[in-house]
């Protein structure tokens, strides 16, 4: 029997052992510690409904709204979920989720939309690729492969509209 007395392999990195790994996969720590604060008690006694509240004390500032519960702009936008997975595509980027898992693309940050359906079956394969060479694919499963045709044309009117190709002049230039 051969024992080794060190190991030569190297400890391994990435999204599969840590998935703060993938930028925008998940919140930094310091965001999350600063939203599940609540304030403290003044020590001093006084009513706290007394004192003007500010954004830095922890309350929402009415000029702030959650991004929800704004209305899309009024350009295309391309929605798809099943009981799993979801992919939308509006005027602020791209976001995919995956049970619990979100990550969200702006526009400068994406560099190319894929998208694939497989010959048999009914899940449609949208990739985002970034401009670092990562790629971030999310599979939705249709209820109809009839559906695919139609995700196609969705997600190619909300590309034709937001992404601005870096290799395309831009409109009106020579």
């Amino acid at each position: 029997m051969e024992q080794r007395i060190s190991s030569s392999n190297q400890p391994l990195e990435g999204a599969g052992f840590d998935p703060a790994f993938i930028p925008g996969l998940v919140k930094p720590e310091n965001e999350e510690a600063d939203t599940t604060a609540e304030p403290e008690a003044p020590a001093d006694g006084k009513d706290v409904s007394e004192e003007p509240v500010s954004a830095e004390d922890g309350a929402p500032d009415e000029s702030e709204a959650p991004e929800e519960s704004e209305e899309p702009a009024d350009g295309p936008a391309f929605e798809a979920s099943d009981r799993r997975a979801k992919i939308v595509a509006d005027s602020k980027g791209v976001r995919l989720t995956l049970d619990d898992q979100e990550c969200e693309f702006r526009w400068d940050e994406i560099g190319a939309v894929e998208t694939e359906s497989p010959r048999f079956g009914k899940r449609f394969t949208v990739t985002v690729h970034t401009p670092d060479r990562r790629w971030y694919p999310i599979e939705i499963e249709a209820t109809a492969r009839a559906r695919f045709p139609e995700w196609e044309q969705e997600l190619d009117a909300v590309l034709d509209a937001y992404f601005e190709d870096a290799d395309q002049p831009a409109p009106g230039a020579s």
